[in-house]
């Protein structure tokens, strides 16, 4: 076993102390919650000791005890300095390790832990970070009866999570790792595996997302900007990340409060500093709060086919209104890829998934399809992904990929519905596969039963229909029958079949019975 399992095993055994008492959706607010708890902690404790290193001092910001006046006026530089610098401040009697010790000494500490984690959220008030950090904590309610009907059974249920939590390290001294943020994605997955829709609508997988990332970064080692309009836990963001050397600026909008909060924890948890992202919560269709902003690269893996209102009243607002007609009320998708491409750097590249009903569904979303082809010429390439990749859906999927200012007047297909390993119940992309569709994208040339650039004359000629298999031949022809082999092969078995009716005709003579192929004994 790896050290990556190892440390996957032991997370998971911790979300089975919970196992149980509630839900996958339900109980991973509790277990994500305490790892963000323990990632503060860690980063606070390390921080402290690099300052008190510089004074010289021999303790460590652990050992620092607030009831000490000679330790007080170090224990209050330190957390003015670590609100500015990473954020937010935690008193060394506030801190993870000195919660979990205290819970291996069986010590009721609901109350305390509650206060800790207020404390974190209270510490940034004021600050550049507030935003940031307000209401972080809001799910992890430890007063819940979900946790045990009383006080002493939730406490000893939390005892438990906290001390198994403290015996993983999560190596933050190493530069190069990234143990903890791979923890946290991998638990993030987990859930969402295990939880189905409910759990899973605010992820998207691996495989996906590092498609996603490195279409719109292709060519590129830095990013000023990106941009994800439903940004769920914040995965596909920090994929693109990962793609690039770096991002200046991360901004997403979710509207699931509880996804939110798992988005801010994750970048957090990646290092990413609190004043190069931008998270927010609200309705992206409705309420947009990042209108005037223009983003280099715009990811997006929006609920598929999602309610929304549809109302007249948009046809005024500039994202929708040059095309004329809105998506319909019951499927949002188009109105998404419309939000997207208007927050659309000039120069920029946007990647989004969508369901396959896009590329060829006619009505007002037919219409907004040629108004993007024909009149925009945004769409650059159409890529088919395979069914059962999603969790909590089979339905087959494809990515969009768009960019504004296109000096090109052809569109890329890419079949890829075949490029998958099947793993226990779900379809997954391996790099491979990417590396495939990838490589096709960039190399935009016609590959047989795999990828075809098409001219806008061609997809007029189909009247604006972006179905895959119109433009990428994916037919296997039969083998050729030899009707002369097939003859000879049925005039062997006709005597064949001759010299088994003389045989059954003798038992039937023998038995003195009627035989089945004619004559009576």
């Amino acid at each position: 076993m790896t050290d990556q399992q190892a440390l996957q095993s032991k997370l998971w055994a911790i979300a089975n102390e919970l196992w149980g008492k509630m839900s996958p959706d339900e109980y991973r607010n509790y277990v994500l919650g305490f790892i963000f708890y323990k990632y503060l902690s860690e980063k606070a404790v390390s921080f402290a000791n690099t300052l008190l290193a510089d004074e010289g001092m021999d303790l460590t910001y652990s050992e620092l005890d607030e009831t000490n006046p000679e330790h007080k006026p170090y224990i209050d530089a330190i957390k003015a300095n670590a609100t500015h610098e990473v954020g937010y401040a935690l008193s060394p009697n506030q801190l993870f390790h000195r919660m979990a010790t205290r819970a291996k000494a069986g010590d009721f500490i609901l109350d305390d832990l509650a206060n800790n984690l207020r404390a974190i959220e209270q510490s940034t008030l004021g600050t550049d970070s507030a935003d940031d950090f307000a209401n972080l904590f809001s799910e992890v309610d430890l007063n819940s009866t979900k946790l045990g009907n009383t006080a002493d059974d939730r406490n000893k249920l939390i005892n438990k999570v906290l001390i198994h939590l403290d015996e993983i390290d999560f190596d933050l001294s190493n530069s190069e790792s990234d143990v903890l943020g791979d923890a946290y994605e991998y638990m993030i997955a987990k859930f969402a595996a295990g939880a189905g829709k409910k759990a899973g609508e605010f992820y998207t997988p691996q495989g996906v997302s590092t498609l996603l990332a490195r279409l719109v970064t292709l060519g590129k080692t830095r990013l000023r900007s990106v941009y994800d309009p439903t940004c769920g836990s914040g995965s596909l963001l920090l994929r693109v990340k990962r793609q690039v050397q770096d991002v200046d600026m991360i901004c997403g909008q979710e509207s699931n409060h509880t996804s939110y909060n798992l988005a801010r924890m994750n970048m957090i948890l990646h290092d990413v500093h609190f004043a190069k992202f931008d998270i927010r919560q609200e309705d992206t269709l409705v309420r947009p709060q990042h209108l005037v902003k223009r983003f280099e690269a715009v990811v997006a893996n929006p609920p598929f086919s999602a309610n929304w209102s549809a109302d007249p009243l948009f046809l005024q607002d500039e994202r929708f209104a040059a095309a004329g007609k809105l998506a319909p009320k019951t499927k949002a998708d188009m109105a998404f890829v419309q939000h997207m491409l208007y927050q659309l750097d000039e120069h920029g590249t946007m990647a989004v998934v969508l369901p396959h009903g896009v590329l060829f569904r006619g009505s007002s979303e037919g219409m907004i399809r040629q108004y993007l082809i024909e009149k925009l010429n945004v769409i650059d390439a159409v890529i088919g992904l395979p069914a059962n990749i999603f969790y909590g859906t089979s339905i087959p999927t494809c990515v969009l990929v768009l960019k504004k200012n296109r000096d090109r007047d052809d569109v890329l297909f890419i079949d890829a519905s075949g490029n998958f390993e099947k793993q226990k119940t779900q379809n997954v992309l391996l790099p491979e596969h990417i590396d495939a569709i990838v490589d096709a994208y960039a190399g935009r040339e016609n590959v047989a039963k795999f990828a075809h650039v098409a001219s806008l004359a061609d997809i007029r000629a189909n009247d604006f229909n972006l179905n895959i298999p119109r433009y990428v031949d994916t037919f296997e022809a039969e083998a050729a029958i030899d009707l002369d082999a097939v003859a000879r092969e049925l005039g062997e078995l006709a005597v064949a079949s001759a010299a088994t009716d003389k045989v059954i005709g003798r038992f039937c003579d023998e038995l003195g019975i009627v035989s089945p192929f004619g004559g009576e004994k």
